[in-house]
């Protein structure tokens, strides 16, 4: 009876317990207590969180294990095997990026074009941590993913790492979808310091209302320009500008409502706890802790660049552009263009500024896809 006891005890995850198991359990909590407390992008860091916590619990017998590779044809892998290659097959970025386009008015782009420029300009923290991250000792692959942490978009840097340095996929996830998170807070900071109390009352004319056809034919204008360009994201761009499309023609209510909500909330599901159980010990390195702290560094040039941008057009233009909306160009849709917004209303209370900061923020979205498409052409294999 003793020896049935103790070969049960040995087939428990109790006798594979190691001090890393412990750890990266307790940072599995810390990421499920910032979702659920702090409500920081909680419908993308549960699944992250609770993926983790799976991925640490240690199997004895690797048969059992979630990430578990058949070795032949008679054997089934584990569920989480079958799951990641949504994110290796380049399945879950693209149809999260269809319901973003749904659910996002393309309008104030298309109604003030120069704003483009902004969300261009945003991109410019990509680049910049690419070249910083290179100097610390990272490969150019790994750079340049940890550079895309500075878009703000959590499918394109997932999207980006999964292509070039899929080791590294857990923490720069983790670090985007943070930081997307923390943008009420990062922001303002960095707005307030480079802008002047005039600057930020700076009232900006109204949009002009957009046709029914410039709706239309903007999405498959962008498709075209967009994939001839760079073709390593043709499947991010194309989604997204399907998703818009959809929404835009106004004859496909159902595909509309599905692509919105059904299918982005089952896809943002599985993409999260496949990111999550890529998260096992490997994650405690030294190399984490410089990721979480180059996205910060990506992050506030990004939000630097698009605040400067705007000053800089203002020099050549007779209409004023409120420099708060450059901080939007990063790809945090819509939650740059709200803290625009609020920060403008903190210095001029009459200015509403949420719509026009939905220009480069509509801009970054496809900046960033852009900018992930040139690094993935020059460095990709």
């Amino acid at each position: 009876m003793l020896e049935k006891l103790l070969q049960f005890l040995q087939a428990t995850g109790f006798s594979a317990f190691a001090w890393e198991n412990v750890v990266m359990i307790i940072v599995a909590c810390v990421i499920l207590y910032l979702a659920i407390v702090k409500e920081f992008e909680p419908l993308l860091l549960i699944p992250i969180g609770f993926g983790a916590l799976l991925a640490n619990i240690p199997m004895p017998n690797p048969v059992y294990s979630l990430m578990y590779v058949p070795t032949g044809p008679s054997e089934t892998g584990g569920l989480f095997y079958y799951l990641y290659h949504g994110i290796k097959w380049e399945i879950f970025p693209p149809v999260i990026f269809l319901g973003v386009g749904a659910m996002t008015d393309f309008s104030p782009l298309i109604a003030n074009p120069r704003t483009i420029l902004l969300g261009a300009a945003a991109q410019f923290g990509i680049f910049a941590t690419l070249i910083g991250s290179a100097l610390l000792g990272f490969s150019y692959t790994e750079a340049a993913s940890i550079g895309i942490i500075g878009g703000a978009d959590g499918p394109t840097a997932i999207f980006t790492t999964a292509k070039l340095a899929p080791h590294l996929l857990g923490p720069i996830a983790v670090a985007a979808y943070s930081y997307m998170a923390l943008v009420p807070l990062i922001q303002p900071p960095i707005m307030k310091l480079l802008t002047t109390e005039k600057e930020r009352q700076i009232v900006m004319t109204n949009l002009r209302p957009v046709s029914r056809r410039e709706r239309i034919i903007f999405p498959v204008v962008v498709t075209i320009l967009c994939n001839l360009i760079v073709p390593p994201t043709s499947s991010l761009i194309g989604m997204l500008m399907l998703g818009n499309l959809i929404r835009e023609v106004g004859i496909v209510e159902r595909l509309s409502k599905t692509v919105q909500n059904e299918l982005i909330n089952i896809v943002t599901i599985f993409l999260g706890l496949c990111v999550g159980v890529t998260m096992d010990k490997s994650f405690l390195q030294g190399k984490t802790i410089m990721i979480i702290c180059m996205g910060v560094v990506a992050f506030a040039f990004a939000t630097a660049a698009g605040i400067l941008m705007a000053k800089l057009m203002n020099l050549f233009s007779k209409n004023k552009i409120n420099p708060l909306i450059g901080s939007a160009g990063v790809s945090a849709v819509p939650m740059a263009a709200r803290v625009s917004h609020i920060v403008g209303q903190e210095a001029n209370p009459k200015n509403y500024l949420i719509m026009h900061a939905m220009g480069p923020n509509v801009a970054g979205v496809i900046g960033t896809a852009v900018a992930a498409g040139i690094l993935i052409s020059i460095l990709g294999k």
